[in-house]
């Protein structure tokens, strides 16, 4: 069955940084579109982040476009996200998520607190 477990969370100031990683399974990660989505405390679901199969595409939301960075290892059936100059409203839980196929996602993983706070 599909598993996808994320790592990587933690507690950092405002200005660090952070890499999140999200190990898959089940499924041939290699020929499968990923997302990151996150969600704020009280907030709704935020799409962050997508990569093509072969990582050559990617996109980004606006409020972290050239502070973060998504990746993968398809040798590793592993997704990243590096994330820098950290805000206090990039506070949230981070999910990866698996495309369906029809660009919405299928699986999520169970996710990873991220908390920016001084």
């Amino acid at each position: 069955q599909v598993q996808l477990v994320e790592s990587g969370g933690d507690l950092v100031q405002p200005g660090g940084s952070l890499r999140l990683s999200c190990a898959a399974s089940g499924f041939t990660f290699s020929t499968y579109w990923m997302y990151w989505v996150r969600q704020a405390p009280g907030k709704g679901l935020e799409w962050v982040s997508t990569i093509s199969p072969r990582g050559g595409s990617t996109k980004y939301a606006d409020s972290v476009k050239d502070r973060f960075t998504i990746s993968r290892d398809n040798a590793k059936n592993t997704l990243y996200l590096q994330m820098n100059s950290l805000k206090s409203e990039d506070t949230a839980v981070y999910y990866c998520a698996k495309d369906s196929g029809t660009w919405s996602p299928d699986y999520w993983g169970q996710g990873t607190q991220v908390t920016v706070s001084s």
